[in-house]
């Protein structure tokens, strides 16, 4: 996995984790809320909300008293009435002594007061010496107390209405921390499903997807290798059985030679003979190279020696014609290579690049730095390019660009690129490219680059 992958996968399983944590805190500030709420919502919380119609309960048991006592002047329904307004008085004190909330407080305050005048106006009817039975008088004192008691019952309902408003709010507030906690958590789940599953296809993208098509590609590689293996075996064995039958028929063509030099339409017929001999050794030596590659004998030079070399041997051949061979600088970079193969496989770059181009044109060598993947890891690497300005590569040529036997010219062998490749393949590199029909084309030798060497080695110059 690259960097970017690792970079985009540390990021999603920060957000996952930062999801995962605000979820658990919106949970826990949301069970802190109920956990407020049912501390409130206590044995003393609930009857606060029957204070109300206690007061009423009590208020209505001493009118019923005083009414029987007015009615009969009994001794002992005044000292029940009496019990009654103490301990009434008594319940007043002591909701004034629990400090409710300002408005409650207040509101204790006038039923305190209220309340004193009722048992003034109580009292008045005690001491008034009435005899039993309900006179025009008692009427007239039971008027009074009926007001006060008409104003506690107000005040009464006040407070059973302010009750019924902290009731309200409170069942409002546990509903809407219950809302929070549902949004929260369905918020929370769908998120971390979400990443969830960006996660799994990040996943699959930069780990199972590689993974599938490296195994794909190393199935087709090893394929390739068997069938090149094969190949290879069968063309070594015929190549060696042509080569046998050449030798000899060069040694008679040789003699048949000096036999006929009198002779000018033989000497041409020999000459063709020779020539032909020859085209089919270049390809017996093609085919040993592609079958038995040589190992290179590895040596740290500057990346640029190579192509300079090149440059060197092709520079004028190419020029002296409508190709022009140019060098570019590049960076100082080391490589260990086996400087002849690398050489020979630019040289039959180069060639290829000259004869792609129709008319005028250019090539041109350069090398550069960059970062590549070789062997499963990103290396930085010293990238070998030869660069056309020719037709390009058509897309049917390109997909059996590197086939061996595969070529599009008159008197080629098809060998050269695949030879190329498995060259650079033995100094652990890569041979790329890139291509545009009608633009040109690209070919890179991709090579580890090394520690420059100590000082006093033999380096080539650039």
């Amino acid at each position: 996995m690259n960097s970017a992958a690792r970079l985009r996968m540390t990021m999603l399983i920060g957000a996952i984790a930062l999801m995962a944590g605000l979820t658990l805190w919106g949970m826990q500030d949301s069970w802190r809320r109920i956990a407020q709420l049912e501390r409130k919502l206590t044995a003393s919380q609930l009857g606060s909300f029957r204070l109300a119609e206690e007061f009423q309960q009590r208020l209505h048991t001493q009118g019923e008293l005083l009414l029987r006592y007015t009615a009969r002047r009994s001794p002992a329904t005044w000292t029940q009435f009496q019990a009654a307004s103490s301990q009434l008085d008594q319940w007043i004190g002591e909701q004034i002594a629990k400090h409710p909330n300002p408005r409650e407080l207040d509101l204790f305050h006038q039923l305190n007061t209220a309340y004193a005048d009722y048992l003034a106006a109580a009292a008045q009817v005690q001491t008034n010496g009435q005899p039993a039975g309900i006179t025009a008088e008692a009427f007239t004192q039971l008027e009074h107390v009926e007001r006060t008691e008409d104003q506690l019952h107000q005040l009464g309902l006040q407070l059973a209405g302010m009750h019924r408003e902290a009731e309200a709010l409170f069942l409002a507030d546990a509903n809407h921390t219950l809302a929070n906690l549902r949004v929260f958590l369905f918020i929370g789940v769908v998120l971390l499903l979400a990443l969830v599953a960006v996660l799994g296809v990040i996943l699959y993208r930069d780990l199972i997807a590689p993974l599938r098509r490296k195994l794909v590609q190393s199935e087709v590689l090893l394929e390739k290798q068997e069938k090149l293996a094969t190949l290879g075996t069968l063309a070594a064995g015929i190549a060696h059985e042509i080569r046998n039958p050449l030798t000899s028929i060069k040694a008679r063509l040789y003699l048949l030679g000096k036999r006929v030099a009198t002779d000018a339409a033989s000497t041409a017929d020999t000459g063709v003979i020779s020539s032909e001999i020859g085209r089919l050794e270049r390809i017996v030596q093609d085919v040993l190279h592609f079958a038995r590659p040589s190992e290179p004998q590895l040596k740290v030079v500057r990346a640029d020696a190579p192509l300079r070399d090149v440059f060197t041997l092709m520079g004028r051949t190419l020029e002296s014609g409508r190709v022009q061979l140019a060098i570019e600088a590049g960076p100082e970079l080391h490589v260990s290579i086996d400087a002849a193969l690398i050489e020979q496989v630019l040289i039959n770059l180069v060639r290829n690049a000259a004869e792609a181009i129709e008319g005028q044109g250019r090539v041109t060598l350069r090398v550069r730095a960059s970062h590549a993947e070789i062997h499963g890891r990103s290396s930085s690497v010293a990238v070998l390019e030869v660069t056309d300005t020719g037709k390009g590569i058509p897309p049917e040529v390109e997909k059996r660009l590197f086939d061996p036997f595969f070529t599009t010219k008159d008197a080629g062998t098809g060998l050269g690129l695949s030879i190329a490749a498995r060259i650079v393949e033995k100094h652990g590199g890569a041979l790329e490219y890139q291509t545009q029909p009608g633009h040109g084309t690209t070919f890179g030798i991709v090579l580890p680059v090394v520690p420059a060497p100590a000082t006093g080695s033999a380096i080539p110059p650039a």
